[in-house]
């Protein structure tokens, strides 16, 4: 069974993106071992200087980092990222399945971007679209595709 962690920057604030989160990670256990750790935002003052957004973006990807091993598939969600179907996400998790990849971490950075060092250490970039979507939002979306990847893996009634 493949193991799914999920690093996101900061934590829902409204129950509705909770029990969406909760069906999909209901529905992805009979697929994976799905993880989903939060982590803090960095604080910032309220008119912050590009320094202080700079330094904020550092500190959360260090936090990011830290929680990723070497061996680790790492998966950025960010603005350069490339743009899949579901079906080409599908077979992208399929293939790390069949070359051993033991654990696929997906990142989601805070509101203020991703850090650079998280980009360059990460195996593959993925974009969901050139709109912009809160990092809640884009948290419930990678959830059901994931789910949906699976679910055209194993040619359920899901995907259709």
């Amino acid at each position: 069974m493949q193991h799914i962690k999920i690093l996101c920057i900061g934590k829902f604030k409204e129950k509705y993106w909770e029990d969406a989160e909760k069906e999909y990670l209901k529905r992805l256990g009979a697929f994976a071992k799905v993880e989903v750790i939060c982590l803090p935002e960095a604080k910032l003052s309220t008119n912050p200087t590009a320094a202080e957004m700079e330094a904020a973006i550092r500190k959360e990807g260090e936090s990011i980092l830290a929680k990723i091993s070497q061996r680790s598939h790492l998966i950025a969600l960010c603005i350069r990222g490339k743009y899949c179907s579901s079906e080409d996400f599908s077979d992208y998790l399929a293939k790390k399945a069949t070359e051993g990849v033991g654990e696929i971490v997906f990142v989601i950075g805070g509101s203020n971007g991703l850090s650079p060092a998280v980009e360059e250490r990460a195996d593959y970039k993925l974009s969901f679209s050139p709109m912009t979507f809160p990092h809640q939002l884009a948290r419930v979306i990678l959830e059901e595709q994931i789910y949906r990847a699976f679910q055209i893996q194993s040619g359920g009634k899901y995907h259709k």
